[in-house]
């Protein structure tokens, strides 16, 4: 029987349980193993044929999940610059949860250098995730110990959205929006010395950067009863001209036209980066913005 997809799959120690879990409600993984090498061809060699030498080891893993609820988590582990310890097997049972401890299975430390988190208009929240792994990976020596994720819900894109103001606390929703993406980035670099043992590539991270874009209606044409007002293409253009400094919220939304402020997800500062309006013959009208993080971003209210 081939192995199929749903029964490979990556798992991260939860330090407050000690134990493994398996990044929830995945949608798909791939795990790449690197050599980098060099040419050792010399003039010794006869003909024009290459002679790579691995010189060093990386590795890297890549995942998509529909399951948001953790993206605090996510979030406050790239900014303290915390490594998470990953493991990859083949796995079984009803929720394909319980490793195998297939003979390829591995285990490392690993950085989430790279976070996509996506709330869009009547689809399911998803995020993406990308670790670099910083020194060698292991095979287990003993079995690991391992919890089961329980199923979690969807949350729907349009009941998370992003508030945007010149004023801390900002009340407004950016009206007629469509979607809403928040990327993180920790850069990395290789602090492999003379002093490291092996091949493996050691990381070292020395710095964040985020950013938000969006994508809404010109004019949304709707009858709003929320009485709750909300950012429109003038006021982002005001805010644009001025250069202004703003602060910005994502939040889970409730009540009607989805505008009543809930639990805080993330919230930070920006700035207007570009505004690019798209007006395309028979189609309706909408405009993109992108904002640029400003210093760090606070987790939760």
């Amino acid at each position: 029987m081939r192995l199929k997809g749903q029964n490979f799959r990556i798992l991260a120690y939860d330090t407050t349980a000690s134990k493994f879990k398996c990044i929830g409600m995945a949608t798909s993984c791939t795990v790449t193993l690197t050599a980098n090498t060099d040419d050792a061809s010399t003039k010794d060699d006869v003909g024009g044929a290459a002679k790579p030498e691995v010189t060093s080891n990386s590795w890297s893993v890549q995942a998509e999940s529909l399951n948001v609820v953790d993206a605090g988590a996510m979030l406050t582990a790239m900014k303290s610059m915390t490594p998470f310890t990953l493991m990859w097997d083949e796995v079984s049972t009803t929720d394909n949860q319980a490793p195998e401890e297939a003979s390829y299975s591995r285990k490392g430390q690993a950085y989430l250098n790279d976070l996509t988190l996506n709330f869009n208009d009547r689809e399911n929240s998803a995020k993406s995730l990308q670790f670099t792994g910083t020194g060698a990976l292991e095979k287990f020596t003993s079995s690991p110990t391992t919890a089961t994720v329980a199923a979690g819900s969807y949350t729907k894109g349009q009941f998370v959205r992003l508030f945007l103001s010149d004023v801390n606390n900002p009340a407004l929703v950016i009206a007629g929006a469509k979607t809403l993406s928040l990327h993180v980035s920790l850069q990395l670099e290789d602090a492999t010395t003379k002093d490291t043992d092996g091949t493996w590539a050691v990381q070292e991270p020395t710095g964040l950067t985020y950013d938000l874009s969006t994508n809404q209606l010109v004019d949304s044409g709707e009858t709003i009863t929320s009485s709750v007002d909300g950012q429109t293409l003038a006021s982002m253009m005001d805010y644009y001209e001025d250069s202004n400094l703003l602060y910005w919220q994502v939040a889970n939304v409730s009540g009607a036209n989805q505008r009543t402020k809930g639990s805080v997800i993330v919230s930070g500062q920006c700035r207007i980066s570009s505004i690019t309006i798209n007006a395309a013959n028979r189609q309706v009208a909408t405009y993109d913005t992108s904002f640029a993080g400003y210093g760090e971003y606070t987790v939760g209210a």
